[in-house]
């Protein structure tokens, strides 16, 4: 005690510099906290009079409000504040979301929308809140394919040592591939409009197992003239090559000439040209670009797809035509010379 009017003075003295209890908050550098810098001013500027074995009454808890770090006498004057939590010097803190909340691992998070603590999240689409509505394909599967939709009419259908793959398109049943059916290889560089001719795009030879061997056979199948379209054999039993009027009911049950082309063309640009403009085969007719024949050559792969029908148009027959630029499905009457694709749909 023999020093402790000398350290109150001192301290008092300082109190014009930033003390403002200079019993229990000795600030010594005045800068609003109270640290070993403090402590060490005090020594240095009292350490001559100051005896360590003095009684210095405080706080004597370094957590609580009252701290005074020379105290060696607690005197019951520390005051200790609860927690958000109401736990007396607890460490629970309000969060962004107004939660008061003790674990940093529980801290809420902001949602797309950016508020703290929100419930929106993003769609299958990618949309904030979204109803997976926006990339839905034609079949109502969010960022599907379209194939989903493709009803089979039934099991494969074996035809020629080939099975054919079937779509359902309202109350018809088609072939989703051209037809396959090669009993001989025609000389390309001979037309005709009387005696059935059949080709494979691109191939000149004469020889069926080499003309079956390649791509554009596996691809696109087989050309014929329309008199090869109207021989036995092309299609199985039970099947047949499409009239003009049940094209027609194809195409309006797809909505229209002006958009059943886009709904009957194969998606994407693996066959067709760019733009493939509004190629969706949300049908799953899958129509290919398998080019023609004519006045003795092959044109337009990739560009357009011709199929025959059965029907007349005088000295002409009637087909169907998708293009790659556009969407629509044309209905042409060519001179029966031509070779082009086939399709069956079922009896």
């Amino acid at each position: 005690m023999r020093y402790l009017v000398t350290l109150l003075f001192a301290a008092l003295s300082l109190n014009a510099v930033g003390q403002v209890n200079p019993n229990y908050n000795p600030d010594y550098d005045a800068n609003g906290f109270i640290n070993v810098n403090d402590i060490f001013g005090f020594l240095a500027a009292f350490g001559n009079t100051w005896d360590s074995e003095d009684v210095i009454s405080g706080c004597t808890y370094s957590y609580a409000v009252e701290y005074n770090p020379l105290a060696n006498d607690d005197d019951g004057s520390c005051i200790f504040l609860p927690d958000c939590a109401g736990v007396i010097n607890g460490c629970s803190l309000i969060d962004e979301c107004g939660s008061c909340d003790s674990d940093p691992s529980n801290d809420c998070v902001q949602d797309c929308n950016g508020d703290w603590g929100g419930i929106a999240a993003l769609d299958e689409c990618g949309v904030c809140d979204g109803n997976n509505s926006t990339c839905l394909d034609e079949c109502g599967v969010p960022n599907g394919d379209n194939s989903t939709c493709f009803i089979s009419c039934g099991n494969d259908i074996e035809h020629e040592g080939y099975d054919y793959s079937t779509v359902q398109i309202g109350e018809q049943c088609w072939f989703s591939e051209n037809c396959r059916y090669l009993p001989i290889v025609s000389d390309p560089s001979i037309d005709s409009t009387t005696e059935p001719h059949y080709s494979v795009y691109g191939y000149t030879g004469t020889d069926v197992t080499a003309a079956q061997a390649t791509d554009n056979y596996d691809t696109y199948g087989v050309m014929y003239n329309w008199p090869a379209v109207m021989t036995e054999g092309i299609c199985p039993s039970g099947w047949h090559i499409p009239s003009d009027g049940e094209f027609t009911e194809l195409t309006d049950f797809l909505g229209g000439e002006d958009v059943a082309g886009g709904k009957m063309k194969e998606a994407g640009y693996d066959h067709w040209s760019s733009p493939n403009e509004g190629a969706t085969n949300s049908s799953g007719w899958t129509g290919l670009p398998g080019g023609d024949r004519y006045c003795g050559g092959f044109y337009n792969l990739g560009h357009d797809g011709y199929w025959w029908s059965v029907s007349e148009s005088g000295s002409n027959s009637w087909a169907r035509y998708l293009y790659y630029y556009v969407d629509d499905i044309f209905r042409v009457d060519r001179d029966r010379h031509y070779g082009f694709s086939a399709r069956c749909v079922r009896d």
